[in-house]
């Protein structure tokens, strides 16, 4: 029998007394899981969305900024050019901006299979370091005899991009193996939400500083004359916009790394029960991690490693599991299903220009009012479509189910690219009825598989490959928004006059990703509806479900006629 520990109180459970006469690690492992998965939401669930959220905050604002400061750098470094001076050339926009995708990937698969060998604990923090460096690089770079400022700024941006590609993985399970089964989508999602205000946020900042160099700006008509003064008030701006992103993130360091080991990774991977019982409590208490007995953990550990059920991570035992077509369909279902979103998503948000023009606020009579305009009119884009979006699928993920918003969004959407492509023309005769379109695409992008698909994979895969398996969805996902901004931003100018902005193909392009909306509905066909349901129960190890795997069985989830408690796959409310 285990030693019982002091200390516990009305507020703060002693949860391994509770256990402590059980010797057997698996129904340890079991009771611990349990109390995560049973417990009313409270202090700690905030926290930890709190936490993972500033982060996607950060991410968000990086990521949307530079669509707001592309046009600023063209002022300060293009102002002699001899073909459109003041306008950044396109292929150097679009390097910059798939410069941050190319990171991404790395980020999300690399940071993904580090945090499942090495703990989520050691990686989570070290993402946002590598963010926060390299904002303010870029914020203080400048261009040289050697080097022009796009080559900096793109090489910063990959290396931002494999902080923000971490964040992917890492706060999603981190969210989801904290969470409370009852209200684990809503918590995940809260999470993903904070992509919206970082995209607001953005806009807001930009606009901020727009109004504080009102007087300078106002000196310059067009990008092509906004020299002098209003060409250092410009300079000083995007510096300024690209430098804040730094900020949400200091904020957020010290709680990434004192934040508690995962008790799921901590019993599953490390195969220490004692460690992951104390992290269970410690989590609960606010504390940075548990701080089991040493020599009774050593001895659990000793005792658990013939007895502990589950199995151990290796590349052979990653290969056996996804081989089986019930657990690889699902890895096809996340990853294919993330592609053929961001394809459509990062493709509409090119078109934001037309957009604006719609509404009125692509032009200006000055700089001030060009960038004023760009600023609002990205504030209102934001603020009808995607927060709303983001918000609504918090507030129903856990009762609708994420397969069915998934679908739902999927299959809305495809609507919706069918009538724009189809019915482009003559909705340019009607603004607004082509703004109306572009709103509610947006919102059922983030009511539908902008959120689920960020949601799924956290949940879905067992805990030694959970977080290698959100990484290689998300980036499957990134390589789809590559694709968009590499093959169809040009593709959508097909046809028109060099050096035009027009975009005579834009209504094929629309047509094209209905088909991408389609074949998204069809990989939903491929993941389980996770909602009330344990990851233990999701990843297959709880008997007499549909997608128990025999050799992922932990004792911890036999039925038991001696009456030990319910596990973490019953009772949930």
């Amino acid at each position: 029998m285990v030693q019982q520990t002091a200390g516990g109180n009305a507020a703060f459970h002693n949860f391994h007394n509770d256990y402590s006469h059980i010797e057997d690690p698996n129904e340890r492992r079991r009771l611990a899981l349990a109390e995560i998965d049973k417990a009313p939401f409270g202090w700690y669930h905030v926290r930890a969305v709190v936490v993972a959220g500033i982060g996607f905050f950060t991410d968000a604002y990086d990521i949307f900024a530079i669509n707001l400061v592309t046009s600023m750098l063209g002022v300060v470094y293009w102002q002699s050019a001899t073909s459109k001076p003041g306008i950044l050339p396109s292929n150097a926009d679009t390097a910059i901006k798939v410069a941050t995708s190319g990171g991404t990937i790395l980020g999300q698969v690399g940071f993904g299979i580090l945090a499942d060998i090495v703990g989520r604990k050691k990686m989570y923090g070290l993402e946002l370091i590598l963010i926060i460096f390299a904002t303010l690089a870029q914020s203080l770079s400048a261009a040289s005899p050697a080097m022009s400022v796009v080559g900096l700024i793109i090489f910063w941006r990959v290396l931002m991009g494999i902080g923000i590609g971490g964040d992917y993985p890492l706060s999603s399970i981190i969210t989801s193996e904290f969470a409370t089964t009852k209200w684990r989508g809503a918590m995940m999602g809260a999470v993903f939400a904070m992509q919206g205000m970082g995209q607001l946020a953005a806009a807001l900042i930009a606009l901020i500083v727009t109004v504080g160099f009102k007087e300078s700006l106002l000196s310059a008509k067009d990008p092509s004359s906004c020299d002098g003064v209003c060409q250092i008030a410009v300079d000083k701006m995007w510096r300024v916009v690209i430098g804040f992103g730094a900020v949400p993130g200091c904020i957020a360091l010290y709680y990434r790394l004192t934040i508690p080991e995962t008790p799921r990774y901590t019993f599953d991977v490390a195969r220490d029960v004692e460690k992951g019982g104390e992290d269970v409590k410690a989590y609960m208490q606010g504390k940075s991690e548990g701080r089991p007995d040493e020599v009774r953990r050593v001895t659990a550990i000793a005792d658990g490693e013939g007895r502990l059920r589950t199995p151990k991570a290796s590349f052979h035992d990653f290969i056996a599991h996804f081989r089986q077509w019930k657990f690889g369909k699902v890895l096809l279902g996340t990853a294919g299903s993330w592609f053929f979103l961001d394809v459509a998503f990062y493709g509409l948000g090119l078109n934001n220009s037309i957009i604006l023009g719609a509404i009125g606020y692509s032009k200006g009579d000055d700089m001030y009012q060009i960038f004023r305009y760009n600023a609002v009119g990205n504030l209102i884009l934001v603020c009808a479509g995607a927060i709303p979006g983001y918000w609504v699928t918090v507030l129903t993920v856990d009762t609708l189910g994420r397969k069915t918003i998934q679908m739902m969004g999927f299959a809305l959407l495809t609507i919706l690219f069918l009538v724009i492509g189809f019915g482009y023309h003559v909705l340019l005769r009607h603004n607004g009825a082509l703004l109306a379109l572009y709103v509610i695409a947006q919102f059922f992008f983030n009511f539908g598989p902008n959120a689920t698909t960020f949601i799924v994979p956290g949940e879905c895969f067992p805990t030694r490959y959970r977080s290698s398996s959100h990484g290689i969805s998300a980036a499957s996902g990134k390589l789809g928004a590559i694709i968009a901004q590499v093959v169809f931003g040009p593709l959508r100018q097909r046809g028109a006059p060099p050096g035009s902005n027009a975009s005579p193909w834009l209504n094929h392009v629309m047509q094209i990703f209905a088909l991408f909306m389609l074949c998204g509905l069809f990989t939903t066909f491929l993941i389980p509806e996770t909602k009330r349901k344990t990851l233990e129960e999701l990843a297959g190890e709880v008997p007499g479900t549909a997608n128990y795997d025999p050799g992922s069985d932990s004792a911890g989830y036999k039925t038991r006629s001696q009456g030990s408690g319910s596990g973490s796959g019953e009772g949930v409310v």
